[in-house]
């Protein structure tokens, strides 16, 4: 899943292998941009911004992508078999006389003036990963609307940008609350940990090809993705529920002994319990 980490990784390895070099060829598999031609220009380089990447171009244009659930960037030498996919999920094909990045999945794709990026990202918040990092303000954005769950404010890119859905879930069972406790019931002291340890997490798992947020060999998260095993402190099976409006799905994993505060009833609702049933064995 595309977290600011995962983004923070392909943007390297996107400008590791573009910058400085002249494209010899370019499609764009998105009938907006079916004609654009990008051969001769050099590639100045991409940087992340959040979970946004933003591809810098000769001529002061810019090419904007976005992950969210399941794209991706990879990259392949002239011999190799692209693999990322069916050739029917390939968006993007940036190639140089040595290789070829290829976007997969991606659900963003927009050119943009380099002048105006800020058209789409100029609503983040502080990125984790980013020279702008403040963690003052970023705790100030998550604060500022106290009975909102902790869960959603981190997810909330406005606050804070660089947090999904896995990060959500292992930072608040360090913190010891659950993602529905309203972030301004957040004991101070936990509150005021809560940036430098999102960022933290972050980039200790920056440079790793495997998240890991436990330091325990052999498991790598606390709570995502192990529902109903028990939990890796307490042995309480940890449990998952859907949290938000519903137009996203958003499982949420949490142990009922180790966190405290509000959480759904028990069980599961129906579309996770026989998902989890399925692969509990």
């Amino acid at each position: 899943m595309p977290e600011g980490d995962t983004v923070w990784q392909t943007a390297r390895r996107l400008h590791d292998a573009l910058a400085g070099k002249v494209l010899t060829r370019s499609d764009f598999r998105v009938p907006k941009y079916a004609t654009v031609d990008l051969a001769g220009r050099t590639v100045l380089g991409t940087v992340p911004r959040g979970k946004h990447l933003l591809t810098r171009i000769e001529g002061g244009l810019t090419l904007h992508t976005h992950l969210r659930m399941e794209g991706a960037w990879k990259v392949y030498g002239p011999d190799e078999r692209w693999r990322g996919g069916p050739a029917h999920q390939i968006r993007a094909v940036l190639g140089t006389t040595d290789l070829a990045a290829v976007g997969y999945r991606l659900p963003v794709l927009e050119f943009l003036r380099s002048g105006e990026e800020e058209r789409v990202v100029g609503h983040l918040g502080p990125d984790l990963l980013g020279p702008d990092w403040d963690p003052q303000r970023a705790l100030a954005n998550l604060l500022a609307d106290p009975a909102r769950p902790v869960g959603e404010a981190l997810l909330d890119q406005r606050n804070l940008a660089g947090i999904g859905n896995v990060y959500k879930c292992e930072l608040c069972f360090v913190l010891g609350v659950t993602p529905w406790l309203p972030v301004g019931a957040l004991p101070a002291d936990r509150a005021d940990r809560l940036p430098g340890l999102a960022k933290r997490l972050l980039e200790a798992n920056r440079d790793r090809p495997v998240r890991q947020t436990t330091g325990v060999r052999h498991h790598d998260l606390f709570v995502y993705g192990r529902a109903p095993r028990p939990c890796l402190r307490c042995h309480t099976p940890v449990r998952v529920a859907d949290q938000g409006d519903g137009s996203q799905e958003r499982p949420t994993y949490w142990c009922p002994t180790c966190q405290r505060g509000p959480a759904p009833v028990p069980g599961a609702p129906q579309k996770w319990r026989d998902r989890y049933r399925r692969t509990a064995n």
